[in-house]
């Protein structure tokens, strides 16, 4: 049976928390909302919606987005890496399931990063912060464009709040200990699948 994979970006397929933290931390300051201060907060942000967490915090989201569209013109995001091991483990689940990646960067930095990196035609869509803000709302739009049951979607996330995402739309969640979220993190949150390598990916 063909099944549907969706896959966050940040952390789960590239290694990027440096270069988004400091993305987000000067573009808060720069509107006037310095609402973090340290790495933990700066990942505490993720135990939900990462824009929820924001509007929660008061900042003023047009702002926000206005400046970090504004920003990431000047950003070299060559600088960031593949996940090691993870692109051959892409590449054979593609082979006989419907790959997606929904995030909450921008659409075309992360298909740019797959172009960059030889993945073009792997994910059969990708669906970034442009599309919509809610990962749970865009999880439910590619479960019904592409008629997939919630028993064989699988959503593969790094942080507490894509694992909360995707139970919210009742799919099968895959835990990702190797991103931004470490594993202990995950206690409680009732992830169906904890995995701590790309490898364990294809034993699911």
């Amino acid at each position: 049976m063909r099944r549907l994979f969706i896959f966050d970006f940040d952390g789960v397929i590239a290694d990027s928390l440096s270069l988004y933290e400091k993305l987000v931390r000067t573009n808060l300051e720069r509107i006037g909302s310095p609402v973090i201060a340290t790495r933990e907060e700066f990942l505490d942000l993720f135990d939900s919606n990462f824009y929820e967490s924001l509007r929660e915090r008061g900042v003023d989201m047009k702002a926000f987005n206005d400046a970090v569209m504004e920003a990431s013109s000047g950003i070299d995001y060559r600088q960031i890496r593949p996940v090691d091991g993870l692109f051959p483990v892409i590449t054979a689940l593609a082979s006989n399931n419907t790959l997606i990646v929904i995030s909450s960067n921008i659409s075309s930095v992360i298909q740019n990063f797959l172009s960059r990196h030889g993945c073009d035609g792997i994910f059969a869509a990708v669906l970034g912060a442009d599309f919509m803000l809610s990962k749970t709302r865009k999880i439910e739009h590619t479960m019904e464009k592409w008629r997939a049951e919630c028993d064989s979607t699988y959503y593969v996330g790094d942080t507490v709040g894509d694992i909360r995402e995707g139970k919210a739309a009742c799919v099968k969640t895959v835990a990702a200990t190797w991103g931004w979220h470490p594993k202990e993190r995950f206690e409680g949150v009732g992830a169906d699948f904890v995995v701590d390598t790309p490898e364990d990916l294809l034993s699911i």
